[in-house]
């Protein structure tokens, strides 16, 4: 059995199992893994990167934004960049896409699905891959490279959990983790399974909410995803938010970033700040900044919206029925009981 250099198992996913995600995970072309212990989900591709993502060399100066998957993981990550360089809207690299100049550092695994289109010259990705990684092959890893090249200061997007991730990470980096309502996180998900093709989800609701609730979505689990993070909460370079508390009171979550990121903006920089991150600033932005059309389901982006959707509190409890949600409740229950963290659903 395969063991990478975090000290995680490799078990590769056969069988019965295997065929339920490939039915309704279309995205899955090249197999799953699970790592163990942990039981964390992950396309198989994972494998190629695994190692060189856990001895990533981070930097003081770095600011990592870590989230499981729809918890505000852009957003965080547009606003401490744009805390960190950009407070007077004036910075030239703005313009480029996001993930040119905040790498998401895992996204590799999921790029190599057979669904999503190679990356060759269209992709402004590999523009900006020649300019800064000149001779470097992205079969290595484009954001891997992307990640090592940007200049300080750095701002580098996971959905890693800390135990596959190096472990003197929070002693060297400051990390922003974001933890967001279980029922908001799955119906976003799955939304955003549905719509990436590197996902590929054709499943139902309902299927989907079991996935979550038997840890069976890729990078799950959340529940231990949130418990590595919410155990180091107090470390000096851990700056643990839920995401309602951004959405209910912005200016207020800035003033706690500035402080922490030794920013030292003003009151009217944080304002510019805030406006240029709101949901509708960044929807506007959607097709030039954030994403490429080539990685979208077509008709779920013509019929139910693409990547920024609604960016709302409480649209679980509106789309899950209330079977589905008394579903989710005893699961947050009966996974966070142990650790004290409590989840915020008031808007």
């Amino acid at each position: 059995m395969t063991q990478l250099a975090s000290g995680h198992t490799v078990e590769v996913l056969e069988g019965e199992e295997l065929e339920h995600q490939e039915r309704d995970f279309q995205g899955y072309t090249n197999g799953l893994i699970r790592l163990n212990p942990g039981r964390w989900l992950y396309p198989a591709d994972y494998t190629k990167f695994a190692d060189n993502l856990f001895k990533f060399k981070f930097r003081e100066s770095d600011s990592v934004v870590m989230t499981w998957p729809k918890c505000g993981t852009t957003w965080m990550q547009e606003i401490v960049w744009t805390l960190r360089n950009n407070p007077d809207l004036d910075h030239p690299l703005a313009s480029l896409s996001v993930l040119a100049r905040s790498p998401f550092l895992d996204l590799d695994m999921l790029m190599l699905s057979k669904n999503i289109p190679p990356l060759d010259d269209s992709n402004p990705l590999v523009e900006a891959f020649k300019v800064m990684c000149p001779g470097k092959d992205p079969k290595d890893g484009v954001m891997l490279q992307l990640a090592e090249a940007i200049p300080d200061p750095r701002t580098i997007k996971t959905h890693l959990p800390f135990s596959l991730l190096t472990p003197d990470l929070l002693d060297t980096a400051k990390v922003v983790y974001v933890a967001r309502s279980p029922k908001d996180v799955v119906v976003s998900y799955f939304h955003h399974s549905r719509l990436i093709l590197g996902h590929g989800y054709t499943g139902s609701l309902d299927q989907f909410v079991q996935y979550f609730l038997d840890d069976n979505l890729v990078y799950g689990p959340y529940w231990l995803h949130m418990k590595e993070a919410w155990e180091k909460r107090d470390h000096p370079n851990m700056h643990f938010v839920f995401f309602e508390d951004i959405k209910n009171n912005t200016m207020l979550e800035l003033r706690k970033l500035n402080e922490f990121l030794n920013t030292n903006l003003t009151e009217e920089q944080l304002q510019k700040v805030a406006h240029y991150t709101s949901f509708s600033e960044m929807k506007s932005r959607e097709e030039k900044n954030f994403v490429f059309e080539s990685v979208f389901d077509k008709l779920v982006l013509s019929s139910d919206g693409g990547f920024f959707r609604k960016g709302v509190i409480g649209d679980g409890q509106k789309r899950l029925s209330p079977e589905q949600q008394a579903k989710v409740d005893q699961w947050t229950k009966e996974h966070t009981h142990d650790f004290g963290a409590s989840f915020k659903y008031s808007t």
